[in-house]
């Protein structure tokens, strides 16, 4: 009987063919991300590294339309403790005072065994970190501790919620999702998150549902901080606006509904020389669930390695190799300069 070890690399070969294809099937149906940012913006490189993005896999429980990186709860890409060990390494090695922040990411990050011991070690070295949770994730089997966790360590969260209302939240994450998550949000705060006088951070993060730009971060915020105090008695301190990034899941939803074409020319149209300067590619760097070494985390879900010989971490000595030279890009890189812009940390201008 085959055995998952034997499948196993079968289906990580297939998968990167496959955003491999993705990346090309974007390519040359419109002016380059490349041609367009040497033409009407500042050249794109790297400044000093302040930011380590850390994915830890593709294990999830949910399994969102929207989602970039194709988690879900079958998924069994995970980080394991050699590599986590490697990139505390490297994390700690670090001679630049400029390194402040550990972004960890998934999949649900908390579903990996190594989560707890990165945040851990981070925080020992004085870094901030910030947990990307879906919410939902809180109520897992084994997560019954992780909210408090978050808050001893004085971890950071930001927290997908793509709208206060249930219909559009369902729509993207599946039934059941809104309540779990307004549940969440209302433990958190209970433990202090998003009280004014707190310094536990809580963000939340807003996605289009479907192939539209984000509204204005500023007054999306001031609605579901309306919204969400007046229904569920919630508080929380930002919203990040991020655009759907044409890879992976979304694609398929775009291809499928025959506005693959409408949507680029939307991304392209409103591309905006300003957002080039604040892109989060220029600070920062992602790590993958293997080590592979990528300029952001779309990127690295495309496969596309950083432009240089050292291309995991088992390959470099220092993260201080990122603190210049060049940036890999390509056509879905539109989606972070469209507009008012957008990166982790939401909106650029």
């Amino acid at each position: 009987m085959t055995n998952l070890h034997q499948v196993q690399p079968l289906l990580d070969t297939a998968r990167m063919l496959a955003s491999v294809a993705q990346r090309d099937e974007l390519a040359g149906q419109w002016p380059s991300f490349e041609l367009t940012v040497a033409e009407r913006a500042a050249p794109l490189s790297r400044r000093r590294l302040t930011t380590l993005q850390v994915n830890l896999g593709k294990l999830c429980n949910q399994k969102c339309r929207h989602c970039h990186v194709e988690a879900g709860p079958q998924r069994t890409e995970q980080m394991t403790r050699a590599t986590a060990v490697r990139v505390v390494e490297l994390m700690e090695l670090a001679g630049s005072e400029d390194l402040a922040l550990l972004d960890i990411t998934g999949g649900a990050p908390e579903l990996n065994a190594n989560f707890r011991f990165l945040v851990e070690r981070a925080r020992a070295r004085g870094l901030r970190v910030i947990d990307r949770c879906n919410l939902t994730v809180l109520f897992e089997a084994g997560q019954e501790d992780t909210a408090v966790f978050l808050r001893d360590n004085q971890v950071d969260i930001v927290a997908s919620l793509p709208c206060y209302s249930r219909e559009n939240v369902e729509k993207q994450r599946g039934e059941g999702v809104f309540a779990k998550s307004i549940k969440a949000l209302q433990i958190l705060n209970e433990l202090g998150y998003g009280q004014a006088d707190s310094e536990r951070s809580l963000d939340l993060v807003y996605n289009p549902v479907g192939p539209s730009l984000p509204p204005a971060q500023a007054e999306l915020e001031a609605e579901y901080k309306e919204r969400l105090g007046e229904d569920f008695g919630i508080v929380f301190n930002g919203l990040y606006t991020i655009t759907n990034m044409p890879i992976k899941r979304f694609l398929y939803d775009l291809k499928h509904s025959a506005q693959l074409d409408d949507y680029m020319n939307l991304l392209v149209d409103n591309f905006n020389p300003d957002n080039a300067e604040d892109v989060m590619c220029r600070d920062l760097i992602s790590i993958g669930w293997q080590g592979e070494l990528s300029d952001c985390d779309f990127n690295q879900m495309l496969d596309i390695p950083v432009p240089r010989a050292g291309r995991t971490i088992w390959e470099i000595e220092s993260l201080e190799d990122f603190s210049q030279g060049s940036i890999a890009v390509a056509d879905h890189c539109f989606g972070c300069t469209a507009g008012a812009g957008s990166s982790c940390g939401g909106q650029l201008s």
